[in-house]
């Protein structure tokens, strides 16, 4: 199946997305600013909680967590370096709510790699985990994004890559090392793949939940979307 990016400037109404995350129920609610989402806001079935329980285990495993790890809100970001639309929602929507929602503790991101521009994306993605491996992944994590160049354009190179761990005062030895030897590919192609059994089909989408709920929206959406999902799941 052809992967997507999402792209808000799509006119095309009562567009369909396929899910197949393992839940009773999924509703669909009506427009916000013109854009819908998709939404689990009724919890009561086994297979939803054990969805919900299992991204909350997995989030204190395996991905590093940008705020309080006891936010009662948190975001689970799929995204891809090369993506123009994660790209964009980083560069604007993402200040606000780390401003008014992640540095106050209400709200925390993790985000997940969803590789679907190719060998480039996996390669970045493998990079910002040998940072991760120096407690350096959120700068290096936000450097890739401040240097993005589009999608294919070659701006992704093992040259490219070094001169960021250099930005993000990095061992200069270790990254290249863990780079060269692939350390974290597996890891990096396992989230994809685990992604697409959560029903994750393009970047980038979000799984914002709490202790009982959680509401899927998928692409870049304005702020607004993002804080009526918060208001939601505050209630």
């Amino acid at each position: 199946m052809k992967k997507k990016h999402y792209n808000n400037n799509n006119k095309k109404k009562n567009k369909k997305i396929g899910l197949t995350i393992v839940v009773a129920a999924v509703v669909v609610i009506g427009a916000i600013v013109g854009i819908t989402y998709s939404s689990v806001l009724e919890q009561s079935s086994t297979s939803a909680k054990m969805t919900i329980q299992s991204l909350k285990d997995e989030k204190f495993t395996s991905s590093p967590v940008l705020g309080d790890s006891d936010a009662p809100i948190t975001i689970v970001e799929f995204g891809d370096y090369q993506c123009t639309f994660c790209y964009r929602f980083h560069r604007t929507t993402l200040q606000t709510i780390q401003q008014d929602y992640i540095e106050t503790g209400k709200v925390n991101l993790i985000f997940k790699d969803f590789t679907i521009n190719g060998p480039d994306s996996v390669l970045a993605a493998e990079a910002a985990q040998c940072a991760r491996d120096q407690d350096k992944y959120w700068e290096y994590h936000d450097t890739l994004y401040k240097n993005w160049k589009g999608e294919h354009t070659g701006w992704i190179t093992g040259e490219s890559l070094q001169g960021f761990a250099n930005t993000v005062g990095l061992d200069i030895e270790e990254f290249d090392q863990c780079l060269y030897e692939r350390k974290h590919q597996q890891f990096v192609l396992d989230t994809y793949n685990e992604g697409q059994l959560l029903g994750i089909d393009g970047t980038p989408s979000f799984l914002i939940f709490n202790a009982d709920k959680f509401i899927k929206v998928g692409g870049n959406q304005p702020l607004e979307v993002f804080l009526k999902t918060f208001e939601e799941l505050s209630t």
